[in-house]
């Protein structure tokens, strides 16, 4: 694994035959914390294996001791957690915690586990490992990329940047928002790797994609919207790496990863006999999927040849006549990770609030330092910057930066200026991360 190695691979086993579901009550705590401190280290060491072409244990290990499901269920749960427990901390008016850190890493659970699949779906073995749980992930996915496609006509994403009036738990909502964004692009990229293994999923995996959620019309709704993609003064500009950057006009008809990932999506949903005979072909769909034709351009050939084939396919469909909605009885499979956490938990929202706020959201002073120490144990900055070798960015106004606090060594700045605005916001997390250090 060369040099930055961040786990042994006997570690790695450890933690990954560790891995368990928690209950909504217990998030946050501190059995949960080390098992999201653990996730954290197999998804650094996930991405920094696949980087430099050594094998991927990570994935292996997944595979080998049955955690996929477990990945999935923890996903749904914290999803379920952030759409009803979380909404109820912000309203309450008495709680104002003077640091909002952790619930911070409660609320980016749901986007440390949907990376770290993202990284280890691209294996269809790990898709096949999923199981049953793979229905369940599918409306996952489903749920996420309709609330894109819903949230694209608003101007995308809200900006990083907050509003000088704002509280610790407005702002925390901010940040909420917009993770909730890349989450949703993450979404995007697992299902494209599950529609690569559609010649082995279940016939009720492929029902629920094709006829329930009818995933083609769908994607076709993003590629048209394309929320990645923004005018911003006149220029494009395009989401990557967790901020918008402006496109050159060169490379403007170059294709997005994002774009492509939808298109392969629509490949494989469209073309694989075993969809095929799935899908059915309706006067609406096939109004939605002509609508394709004019994105398939000589210079998005060139760049997918194989769409060569869709294109066929849809010059074909133009000339065939619609299929009424099939009537068929058909006995299938339901996904029963939300709904079994739901009725788990129906009517308890506030007492699981209440109980969080009261015994793992006011941590003490001391509990903060060792938190800290630990987080600072965690994300390594060397590993930190294997993974994400693109140029630091500023943390005030995302311009590049070449600054670092000299505190916490954690935050990038442009300028002196920006990092006394951005003061407020940042110095208690730098003071505990700077005590963490010293303690170790």
């Amino acid at each position: 694994m060369g040099d930055l190695e961040l786990l042994l691979p006997g570690e790695a086993e450890v933690l990954v035959r560790g891995l368990r579901s928690f209950p909504l009550r217990e998030m946050g705590s501190e059995g949960w914390n080390q098992q999201h401190e653990n996730l954290e280290k197999l998804n650094m060491q996930a991405i920094l294996d696949a980087t430099i072409s050594q094998g991927e244990p990570i994935q292996e290990l997944l595979v080998t001791h049955g955690k996929v499901p477990t990945l999935v269920e923890e996903l749904i749960a914290v999803e379920m957690w952030k759409q009803k427990v979380f909404p109820v901390l912000c309203r309450v008016e008495d709680f104002k915690p003077q640091n909002t850190f952790p619930i911070y890493m409660v609320v980016h659970h749901e986007a440390s586990i949907i990376n770290l699949l993202e990284t280890v779906f691209f294996h269809k073995e790990v898709c096949e490992s999923a199981e049953d749980t793979v229905l369940d992930l599918v409306d996952y996915c489903h749920r996420k990329l309709t609330l894109l496609v819903a949230r694209s006509g608003c101007g995308g994403p809200p900006e990083g940047e907050g509003s000088q009036d704002s509280n610790p738990m407005q702002e925390l909502q901010k940040q909420a928002e917009l993770m909730e964004f890349e989450i949703a692009l993450k979404a995007l990229s697992v299902l494209r790797y599950i529609t690569d293994c559609v010649d082995s999923l279940s016939l009720s995996t492929l029902s629920r994609m094709l006829s329930t959620h009818n995933l083609p019309c769908l994607l076709v709704e993003l590629l048209e919207h394309s929320p990645w993609n923004r005018r911003e003064g006149g220029k494009l500009q395009q989401f990557e790496g967790s901020r918008w950057h402006t496109v050159a006009p060169s490379e403007q008809q170059k294709l997005s990863k994002l774009d492509g990932q939808v298109w392969i999506a629509l490949y494989n949903l469209l073309l694989s006999p075993e969809a095929q005979a799935r899908y059915c072909l309706t006067s609406f769909a096939k109004g939605q999927l002509l609508k394709l034709r004019a994105f398939l351009t000589d210079t998005l050939l060139d760049q997918l040849p194989s769409l060569a084939h869709l294109q066929s396919f849809l010059a074909h469909l133009a000339l065939t006549e619609t299929q009424p909605p099939k009537k068929d009885l058909v006995l299938e499979q339901i996904p029963e990770i939300w709904e079994r956490l739901e009725r788990e938990n129906r009517g308890k929202w506030q007492a699981i609030a209440k109980h969080q706020l009261q015994h793992v959201f006011s941590p003490s002073q001391q509990d903060l330092r060792l938190q800290a120490q630990r987080w600072a144990e965690t994300y390594r900055l060397d590993v930190l910057e294997a993974v994400a070798p693109e140029r630091p960015r500023c943390a005030y106004c995302s311009a590049d930066a070449s600054k670092r606090c000299s505190r916490c060594q954690n935050e990038w700045y442009c300028c002196r200026e920006c990092q006394v605005k951005h003061w407020e916001k940042h110095g208690k997390t730098c003071v505990l991360a700077a005590q963490g250090d010293r303690a170790k």
